[in-house]
């Protein structure tokens, strides 16, 4: 699929990518997607020949939709296209890895990787362990936690991250 515009807020104007429903799928267990963006992955979906009965559904729902209705919906369409979810652990070692793909290339910044819920992540490879430890979980605190060395501690995230990029683990296999 074809990348496009994103103006979904006034005068600002983002490059989406769209998702495949499989990526869809595990990015919705790891918790990294909002359910008023799911009727739109739905949409394109659609766009590009994949087809069942609730995932029109879905693709008709408006964003400001019940968000339990719309995770109702797009679990439907996912077992009528027999696509699984994935286990949640492993949802969010992928969810980890697509952080680091997308700080290594530019997309987020240091704030963008600043959340307490990676410690929570069952890491499994000594990649993901060191991308881990590098992060933290307040952007206002890296300065007291980081002592005067910042420079030398985003020179060290980014080297993680690329490792962690480069060793694909888990995922779906349209993306890895």
């Amino acid at each position: 699929m074809a990348a496009r515009e994103d103006e979904s807020e006034p005068g600002i104007s983002v490059l989406r990518i769209p998702m495949s429903l499989e990526e869809a799928a595990w990015l919705y267990q790891a918790d990294e997607v909002c359910p008023e963006d799911l009727p739109m992955t739905a949409a394109e979906a659609l766009a590009a020949g994949v087809d069942s009965p609730t995932l029109c559904e879905l693709a008709g729902l408006p964003r400001n939709a019940d968000s339990r209705e719309i995770r109702d919906a797009f679990e439907q369409a996912l077992a009528e296209l027999e696509i699984a979810l994935p286990d949640p652990a492993l949802a969010q070692r992928y969810a980890l890895r697509r952080l680091a793909v997308r700080f290594a290339a530019g997309e987020v910044g240091l704030t963008d990787l600043a959340s307490d819920t990676w410690w929570e992540v069952e890491v499994e490879t000594a990649e993901e362990q060191a991308f881990v430890a590098l992060l933290r979980t307040c952007a206002c605190c890296s300065e007291y936690t980081l002592g005067l060395d910042e420079e030398a501690w985003k020179s060290q995230l980014r080297l993680a991250a690329l490792a962690l990029a480069s060793h694909p683990t888990v995922g779906p296999e349209s993306v890895r």
